[in-house]
């Protein structure tokens, strides 16, 4: 492929992100290692499924779905009233690597969204440790 190919379309657009969200949910009900931040979610994880899809779509370069229905992300004040230190921020990256491997993203593509999910990962910490 293209490297003017965006991420979105490397992931094989909305089946391959849709794929993605919906295997990280899955690991994070299965994990016992994801124990902290799934508890942070809801019991019923559809609505976070939703979001992180239609959030993930805009964010790899496909349809920005997430600004049309709820405008922009503000992802560090929607997160703000969840504690989240390194801890919670590598059991969230724990789950999206492995979601990654399991859904067969090319190793490349996970190399380049792995460095851009921690750093979004890590700017959501608002507490210490």
């Amino acid at each position: 492929m293209s490297t003017e190919n965006t991420h979105y379309e490397r992931i094989g657009g909305e089946q391959g992100v849709r794929k993605l969200v919906d295997r990280f949910y899955d690991l994070m009900d299965e994990l016992p290692e994801a124990y902290e931040i799934r508890k942070l979610h809801a019991p019923d994880l559809s609505q976070a499924r939703e979001k992180l899809f239609m959030f993930l779509s805009g964010w790899m370069g496909g349809p920005q779905l997430y600004i049309e229905q709820y405008g922009h992300p503000r992802l560090r004040m929607r997160h703000h009233p969840f504690p989240i230190a390194s801890l919670e921020r590598d059991q969230w990256m724990l789950c999206m690597q492995q979601a990654m491997m399991d859904t067969g993203v090319d190793e490349s593509l996970q190399d380049e969204l792995k460095a851009a999910f921690f750093r979004t990962a890590d700017f959501m910490r608002n507490k210490e440790g």
